[in-house]
Order: C-alpha cells, then sequence, then structure tokens
C-alpha cells in the first residue's frame, strides 16, 4: 500500500532534470535562509555566536578535530532551529489558534534546540577552556 502511495505521489511531481531546475531548489533553500534569519530572533543570535567562535578558534589554533567538532555543532543547532521554526510555522497554519497538542509539538521541537545548544556550549567550554587557562 506504502508503494502505491509513492507512486502516486511521484506520478504528479515532473521528474525530468534540468538544471534550470537544480539552481530553482538552491533559491528556495537561500530563501529559507532569508526567512530564517528575518523573521526568528534566536537564529540572529546563533549567528553572532558562530562568528564569534569561529574567530576564537583561529585565535586559539584549535585542533582539526576541534574544528570538525566545533563545525557539526553549528551545523546541527542551525539545523535544528531551521527544523523547530518549520514546525512551528506548519503548526500555526494548521491550527491557527490554541491547541494544547500543537503546545506540545512546538514545546518539543524547541526543547530539541535547546538540548542543541547546551551540547554546543559544554562542547565549546571543553574545547576552548584548557587553551584559556
Amino acid at each position: 500500500m506504502e508503494n502505491t502511495m509513492i507512486t502516486g505521489m511521484i506520478k504528479w511531481k515532473d521528474n525530468s532534470f534540468s538544471l534550470k531546475k537544480r539552481f530553482q531548489s538552491f533559491r528556495y533553500a537561500f530563501n529559507g535562509f532569508r526567512i530564517l534569519f528575518r523573521y526568528e530572533h534566536n537564529s540572529r543570535i546563533y549567528l553572532i555566536i558562530t562568528f564569534f567562535v569561529i574567530a576564537f578558534g583561529f585565535i586559539m589554533h584549535i585542533s582539526t578535530a576541534e574544528w570538525l567538532a566545533i563545525l557539526i555543532l553549528i551545523a546541527m543547532v542551525f539545523v535544528l532551529e531551521i527544523l523547530n521554526s518549520a514546525i512551528e510555522y506548519l503548526a500555526d497554519f494548521v491550527s491557527p489558534g490554541y491547541s494544547e497538542k500543537i503546545k506540545i509539538v512546538k514545546d518539543l521541537s524547541a526543547a530539541a534546540v535547546l538540548v542543541s545548544a547546551i551540547t554546543a556550549i559544554i562542547i565549546g567550554l571543553l574545547i576552548f577552556l584548557p587553551k584559556i587557562f
């Protein structure tokens, strides 16, 4: 049954390849960044912190492994913030009024961002504190 549903979904989608369509998909993605940084205040805070962390990484001459950890954590926080924002927009569209179930969905998605941010802070401290002291 699942195969039939997927096949049905594919039929309405134009599956022909074109460079124009590929570039258009990048436009959509960059528009997502524009929306994120324009309307989501926390994303701007994360962006500022990201610049400081990267600058501090260059100043402290962190190792390649430490750079990998920092970059993965930065990506993790941003990916979860993007997903959280998408979930919130979708939830508001589906249920414009107050809904306890939608509140739970939004709270859980916000908690995922918080866990990633706390993890990034802890690992950042483990990387940078020994270099400072």
